[in-house]
């Protein structure tokens, strides 16, 4: 099976172009991913008698951390890493081609919140930025430089910078997005008051420890008053991923089109939930096509008919990892 192509991947836009381009990146992976391989024929399921997506197998994400899941036989551009606790094994994404990260990621943004030039990015990201390897700072870094405003930037624990630059741009009247850790926007939360209802507010990384988790109608309803919004922004990706799903309020997520969320029974990995059913998150994320496009999270979710979805929390005794992996 021919690999498809970023062109086509990237330009996805019905159901119908989504399961063909799934099928196709299947079959390719089969062949040529060694881990995916090996994973199916323990399985023993033969890649050809795989005829529509809920009958594809998704590998568990925990191979990210023993073994180096890559398609492509090029050279590794970069290793993104997840964040863990001292002593953690943590997962290792080795990507042999960031373009397609980066195509994703913009094309994604510029789907979801328009043209990346109108805004100013203030990222606050502690805990991201004090590691290498963050796939989500690498990220945040090329949204900052393509802003081209140089009032977009990095914060680490510089609140008080922080809370002037943001009121500058209340004056300015600029379009802004501020991309914060949770744990971080809850502690400037506490430290400062805004009224600043056209400020785009969006959390992801949940609390890394720092502080005890908060079910998402309190988290919400304090950064929303700390800042004075009417609603929270979430983004929902991962290590593991080339791609992101963005919430624009109420915690309900919505996909670019060349991402799906399926969830699958608790107790029976191979089986796949209808909609609107609580069961652990399934990705399928084809910009992810020199690695694994078909990842099994130990994230618990809830999709619905329209294909939005949400997260609810964690299996029992799984790793704090992963962004907005909040306990609804």
């Amino acid at each position: 099976m021919n690999k498809p192509d970023k062109q086509q991947i990237l330009s996805i836009s019905s159901q119908d172009e989504f399961i063909t381009a799934a099928l196709q990146v299947f079959y390719y992976q089969a062949e040529h991913c060694a881990v995916y391989k090996e994973f199916l024929k323990g399985l023993r399921i033969d890649p050809t008698s795989i005829g529509t997506i809920n009958d594809i197998p998704f590998l568990p994400i925990e191979f990210f951390k023993s073994h180096a899941v890559v398609t492509s036989h090029d050279d590794i551009e970069i290793t993104f890493t997840s964040s863990g606790t001292t002593g953690a094994v943590t997962s290792r994404h080795h990507v042999t081609d960031v373009s397609w990260y980066t195509d994703s990621f913009r094309k994604a943004f510029s789907l979801f919140y328009g043209d990346i030039k109108d805004y100013t990015i203030l990222a606050l990201l502690p805990s991201y930025l004090e590691r290498n390897g963050s796939s989500l700072v690498y990220m945040a870094n090329d949204l900052i430089k393509n802003s081209g405003n140089p009032n977009s930037g990095f914060y680490l624990y510089n609140h008080a910078e922080l809370y002037h630059q943001l009121k500058i741009q209340q004056e300015l009247k600029k379009p802004t997005l501020l991309l914060g850790v949770t744990f971080a926007l809850v502690n400037f939360a506490e430290l400062y008051q805004l009224d600043y209802p056209e400020l785009v507010v969006m959390e992801t990384g949940g609390m890394k420890g720092r502080r005890k988790e908060m079910i998402r109608e309190e988290l919400h309803q304090t950064l929303a008053k700390g800042f004075g919004v009417n609603s929270i922004h979430s983004e929902y990706g991962m290590t593991e991923l080339l791609s992101q799903a963005y919430s624009k309020g109420v915690g309900i997520f919505n996909c670019p089109p060349w991402m799906r969320i399926i969830t699958r029974d608790t107790n029976d990995p191979f089986t796949i939930l209808t909609t609107e059913k609580t069961g652990g998150i399934n990705i399928i994320d084809l910009a992810n096509i020199n690695s694994c496009s078909f990842i099994a999270t130990q994230d618990l979710g809830r999709v619905y008919a329209d294909s939005t979805f949400e997260v609810l929390g964690r299996f029992d005794n799984a790793d704090i990892r992963g962004c907005n992996l909040l306990i609804a």
